[in-house]
């Protein structure tokens, strides 16, 4: 039965010996989840706030390309139509033309904005479109005319160029009319010629005197004409050919600098303010080292006055009276010991200390150290130090 007793107690120590450990390794899982989870939280704030930035950088980057495009970039055409328009008071009944044809052209975009930009060269072009009549045919060459003006009205530039029908014989014209009768007959093609006319290869316009306007003349009063349109294109050199003709591979590769340079600016800015914060915390470490050397001298000279105290109390004298004081007050301290649930009917708890009681001196006061427990407490009780301590204080008899 006693046998029986002393397993359940052993298993009952055991238990209470497995309890707490789960308790612990359960505090440190949660623990390091805690841990775990502040750090997942810290790692996807951090690459929130990178997203946004790469994002912003980014966009930044293409609102810079757009503004650098659409401000360098000139208009690369432009075409507006050429209507003529002549006089027809005329003194003599034989002519119904009184003038040439002329036509004022505007070379302002919706009225307001500038097709040509200041020094870059422009190619401007005359198209007509003129039916094979025998008229144009027997016209031969015809001059046109260019003028451009500036908004005071003064002229900037002229240029005149001469052109006329292509000529065609009259079997050629008849082939031609035999071939393409169907859709000559359901009006999908007309007999007509469509004459070029260049009038500049290369027009730049002038800073100081810019064109807002031309006046364009034909010089004959038998001509006749469907419709016409002028043509001004722009003739790109360097960068500007590059965007131009290359509009993707230029928008990726200016993307991507800008993309670059701003990066390597937050770069810089990140680790110059890192580096200044370091220097600062530096400085404010340094400083309050300097602070506290002062009071590090008074701490060198506080150790001896400890050590003069410690041999103060040292004293011969001192030591016996201590020693009369704590043989007069064993009493007192036997009853400030703790019984440990120990008890006093069992003889291996009943065995005395083999070292007696020491005062030693302490800030002024004297600390009582006792023995060592009994062999058969440390075999019944594991979780208590090997050495017990109880402190008390000596006073005299």
């Amino acid at each position: 039965m006693q046998s029986t007793m002393e397993d359940f107690d052993s298993e009952d120590c055991g238990v209470q010996d497995v309890g707490p450990q789960i308790c612990g390794l359960v505090v440190q899982i949660l623990e390091t989840m805690a841990a775990l989870l502040v750090r997942v939280r810290q790692k996807l704030l951090e690459m929130a706030i990178l997203i946004c930035v790469i994002l912003l950088v980014f966009w930044v980057s293409l609102f810079l390309y757009g503004s650098f495009y659409y401000s360098f970039m000139p208009t690369a055409n432009f075409i507006t139509p050429v209507h003529f328009f002549y006089r027809t008071d005329c003194p003599s009944p034989h002519h119904s033309m009184c003038s040439f044809l002329v036509a004022n052209v505007s070379l302002l975009k919706n009225g307001k904005h500038q097709v040509m930009t200041y020094g870059q060269p422009y190619q401007i072009s005359l198209e007509l479109e003129m039916p094979e009549s025998p008229a144009n045919q027997e016209l031969g060459m015809f001059l046109v005319k260019m003028t451009p003006y500036s908004k005071a009205g003064q002229t900037v530039d002229a240029s005149s160029r001469s052109a006329m029908l292509h000529y065609r014989s009259s079997l050629l014209q008849a082939l031609g009319t035999v071939v393409f009768s169907p859709m000559l007959l359901t009006g999908a093609s007309e007999q007509k010629q469509s004459v070029i006319v260049e009038l500049y290869s290369e027009f730049k316009d002038d800073s100081y005197k810019p064109s807002i306007g031309a006046i364009i003349e034909i010089h004959s009063q038998h001509i006749q004409i469907y419709r016409a349109h002028l043509y001004i294109f722009a003739h790109f050199t360097g960068i500007r050919y590059l965007l131009y003709h290359f509009p993707l591979i230029s928008a990726l590769t200016g993307v991507l600098s800008n993309f670059t340079f701003l990066s390597l600016i937050i770069v810089l800015s990140f680790l110059q303010f890192n580096l200044s914060r370091r220097t600062t915390l530096g400085k404010a470490v340094m400083q309050q080292e300097e602070n506290n050397e002062p009071d590090d001298l008074s701490d060198q000279s506080e150790p001896q006055d400890e050590d003069k105290a410690t041999a103060h109390f040292l004293d011969p004298p001192t030591i016996t009276e201590n020693i009369d004081t704590m043989e007069c007050n064993s009493a007192e301290m036997e009853e400030s010991i703790p019984d440990m649930g120990v008890d006093e009917s069992d003889s291996d708890f009943r065995e005395l200390a083999e070292d007696e009681p020491i005062c030693e001196p302490r800030d002024g006061e004297m600390i009582l150290r006792h023995r060592h427990l009994s062999q058969g407490m440390l075999q019944s009780t594991d979780d208590i130090d090997k050495t017990y301590y109880r402190v008390g204080i000596c006073s005299s008899c």
